[in-house]
């Protein structure tokens, strides 16, 4: 399976993971520090042929992500759970971690980011279904974000990704409910 769109990892070990997965051309950032030099690659592939931002789920990871995002608007990001990102030995995360099939879905349900313009969904929706405070809340973002593969966030984060994945109140709803059944099971 080959893509169009040019693969943006951090490094190459994230490369290869990906060229195991599937046919595609990445640009590596080397690291959270993302040069003009790497900027300048990714938004002539974006111009050329789009760009899919692939990151660790992680802190360093959402920082890349940002940055390009400040620099090169429009791109696609996909998203790989913690789970799936997490070493075998239990001492690392990242997208080299992950399996074949798990970055193949990733880059299958990217999103594109956009400006919120409309909030289908309230702050105090999310703290009305326990995604922000409360001792449950980390876990339940965890997986709405896997369900709607817009990736793990904090309270505030998750707030501006619904909005900015233009996440629709029954698609929320709809993965809130399975969130909460998964947890009475």
């Amino acid at each position: 399976m080959k893509i169009r769109e040019i693969v943006v990892v951090e490094g190459k070990d994230d490369t290869r993971a990906v060229q195991r997965a599937l046919d595609a051309d990445t640009i590596e950032t080397n690291g959270s520090a993302v040069s003009e030099e790497t900027l300048e690659k990714i938004r002539l592939a974006h111009e050329k042929r789009g760009v899919i931002i692939l990151t660790d789920p992680d802190f360093p990871g959402e920082k890349i992500r940002k940055t390009i995002t400040e620099h090169v608007p429009d791109c696609k990001h996909a998203f790989i759970d913690k789970k799936a990102a997490r070493a075998h030995n239990g001492r690392g995360i990242g997208v080299e971690h992950a399996a074949p099939e798990a970055i193949r879905i990733a880059l299958k349900d990217a999103h594109l980011m956009v400006e919120a313009n409309e909030e289908n969904i309230t702050r105090e929706d999310l703290i009305d279904a326990g995604l922000i405070g409360g001792p449950k809340a980390a876990g339940r973002r965890e997986r709405l974000g896997e369900l709607l593969k817009i990736g793990y966030t904090n309270g505030k984060q998750l707030h501006k990704r619904l909005m900015m994945f233009r996440i629709s109140s029954q698609e929320f709803a709809e993965a809130l409910e399975h969130v909460l059944w998964e947890e009475e099971q």
